[in-house]
């Protein structure tokens, strides 16, 4: 309660001190000019909320959305602030999460990121740039389970008209209801923008420092201990974990600039030259106190150190030319990356290699068309070349149609053959079994073929469907050793999200069908995500203060779920006698608030736990969380 104690006592020195106009960013309204209509008067400018815009790189504006939409119910209630419908999480925040729903991540190109690390990791599209008018603050704080709690803060001013930085700070410790279930996590994040006068010189910047850090407890030790019902066991700390005195570490660092030129004015000739440079750096780090031999199986070497250590570099130059209109936009260039990837602690006796190195070649292209503002196409390609990890091919297209007015139609055709992920190459520990080489492997290769359909009149649809097929499938086995499927694993997704509004009483739904069409035994999933929502929104205190309140269950079908790696990090194949999760509801009662910019969320999550035992699960042998009160306070301070 120490991160909420703060909070407050910053409002009461700032909630005095506030310069702007209280316009929501669904009002447009230009900065205000105040004068008294007297000759010699001062002209005064009051910024409103179209003054504060935020924006990725290379994207275009946007106003700060300070909106009381219900799908930020969805994102400001979860530690990563993102939705994670299709995921399901586990007994403490920042312990990530399993995947419901197949998904590719870009992450995990040419670099080292195991999957249960990657639910945090802020990648170069994910940082925010900045243009303010005054100096302005954000808050976001949630609660942990038990001890601890989370507090991530945004800082940012315009020096001058031309220059803007930026500096984020994250903080997160939970102790868990569960033994040896620590979360402690952080990111720290500096970003900085500038345009010169003549608006032909532009450049960003950013460094970014992040740790994601767990203790692994290895799951419940006797699970029909747990099942049994026995009220002792309400209180979790008396359940015994499979591991003790284990953790696994990852730390993630990137220094980026990117800067553009324009040789001619950019009013009648939109052509810049553009350089691009980043470093980034992985770190994983799997430790023990002891061995846990019974836990893990096989033999235990002796004189093995009980720290495994992985990293990856990747120093990426572009150089590019670019064309820039508001109809046609256009960048082509040169890239060269220096890429390595270590593996600490190697056994010489096993033949793991320690260490990978490669200069790597290739070219970048970004494509954006729009006809007669109904149509619009955007096209990336990246292809580079490599001795050591091979050929990297990459385009994603998107066509975005709209016949009528409030109805759009968009197609995808995405395809990526790339090296598999680092963490699958090469494995090193004191236990035999989890030693591992995987030579010369394949390509995976993915393509994505689906379309959505979105009706904004007709409760404010989305329907989509994709399919995808994906050639030398990498996955672990139930042995935890990398594997490649020799035939393709072909998936199909069918879904929708959709809202209907009567009076002050909304229903929010979205449904997921996915079916596995060959190789269902390499990616079990369930063959259903659904969500629903119904809730009540009305203004309330005088009109003072807005208010949500109601109730969402989420459900996924059973099925034969993989196991957790907590060495790897990873989901391995279950073994002969699968266990399933999954074919129970999860309901989560709110009550929301917005008094100005400051929002308010109270949600009392897997609510249906106060009647009923707690027999969910993200993973066999890890349940899901119990019963917990999830406090979420956000707040934009425009100074």
């Amino acid at each position: 309660m120490k991160y909420l104690s703060i909070i407050f006592i910053v409002f009461g020195v700032f909630v005095n001190a506030q310069q702007v106009n209280k316009t929501d960013a669904n009002k447009i309204s230009d900065t205000l000019k105040v004068d008294s209509g007297e000759k010699d008067s001062l002209e005064i400018y009051k910024p409103t909320i179209n003054d504060y815009q935020v924006k990725k790189r290379f994207s275009e504006k946007k106003v700060f959305d300070t909106t009381f939409a219900i799908q930020k119910s969805y994102i400001f209630s979860q530690y990563n602030k993102k939705d994670n419908f299709g995921k399901i999480q586990y007994a403490n925040i920042g312990s990530g999460f399993q995947n419901l729903v197949y998904e590719k991540n870009t992450e995990q190109n040419l670099t080292l990121l195991p999957e249960n690390k990657s639910f945090f990791i802020l990648g170069e599209n994910d940082i925010n740039y900045y243009d303010v008018k005054t100096p302005t603050t954000t808050f976001f704080y949630n609660n942990a389970m038990k001890n601890g709690g989370q507090l991530q803060t945004t800082y940012t001013q315009n020096v001058g008209k031309n220059f803007n930085f930026a500096i984020e700070y994250m903080g997160l410790r939970s102790q868990g209801l569960y033994r040896n279930s620590l979360a402690s996590s952080n990111n720290t994040v500096f970003s900085a923008h500038y345009l010169s006068k003549n608006n032909k010189y532009e450049a960003y910047a950013h460094y970014i420092h992040q740790n994601v850090n767990n203790q692994e407890n290895g799951g419940i030790a006797a699970l029909d201990v747990f099942l049994g019902g026995d009220s002792r066991f309400n209180n979790r700390q008396n359940l015994e974990t499979n591991l003790s005195g284990v953790e696994s570490r990852y730390g993630y660092r990137r220094y980026y600039f990117s800067q553009e030129f324009s040789p001619f004015d950019p009013a009648k000739y939109p052509f810049k030259l553009r350089h691009t440079i980043f470093h980034q750096g992985n770190k994983y780090y799997f430790s023990e106190t002891s061995t846990n031999v019974d836990f893990f199986g096989g033999t235990d070497i002796t004189d093995f150190p009980l720290t495994n250590k992985k990293f990856s570099n990747n120093l990426s130059n572009t150089f590019s030319l670019v064309w820039d209109n508001d109809k046609f936009k256009l960048d082509a260039g040169f890239r060269h990356q220096t890429i390595d990837f270590g593996n600490k602690n190697t056994f010489p006796t096993l033949n793991i290699p320690g260490y990978f190195k490669e200069q790597r070649f290739g070219a970048v292209g970004n494509l954006q068309i729009k006809l007669l503002d109904k149509i619009q196409l955007k096209s990336f390609l990246e292809i580079s070349k490599g001795s050591e990890f091979g050929n990297y091919i990459k385009t994603t297209n998107e066509l975005d149609f709209e016949p009528i007015k409030d109805y759009l139609i968009e197609g995808r055709v995405n395809f990526q053959s790339a090296y598999p992920s680092f963490n699958y190459l090469v494995n090193s520990s004191h236990y035999l079994n989890y030693n591992y080489y995987l030579q010369n492997p394949n390509n995976e290769a993915v393509t994505q073929i689906g379309g959505t359909l979105k009706l904004a009149k007709w409760f404010n649809t989305q329907l989509f469907v994709d399919y995808y097929r994906i050639d030398n499938y990498t996955y672990f086995d139930n042995s935890s050793k990398p594997q490649q499927s020799s035939s393709s694993l072909n998936i199909s997704h069918i879904g929708g999200e959709a809202t209907a509004n009567y009076k002050r009483f909304h229903l929010n739904g979205r449904v997921l069908f996915q079916k596995v069409l060959s190789n269902q035994d390499l990616l079990p999933v369930p063959e259903f995500v659904g969500r629903v929502n119904v809730f009540y929104q009305a203004s309330a205190f005088k009109k003072a203060a807005t208010i949500q309140t109601g109730i969402k269950i989420y459900y996924f079908t059973k099925f034969a779920s993989r196991n957790y790696s907590p060495l790897l990090n990873e989901y391995v194949l279950p073994g002969t006698n699968p266990y399933s999760i999954g074919g129970r509801p999860i309901a989560d009662v709110y009550f929301n608030m917005k008094v100005k910019r400051m929002f308010f969320y109270l949600e009392g999550q897997h609510i249906n736990q106060t009647f009923m035992q707690n027999k969910s699960f993200a993973a066999p042998d890890y349940p899901i969380y119990d019963f917990r009160l999830n406090i979420g306070i956000v707040w934009y301070l425009f100074h």
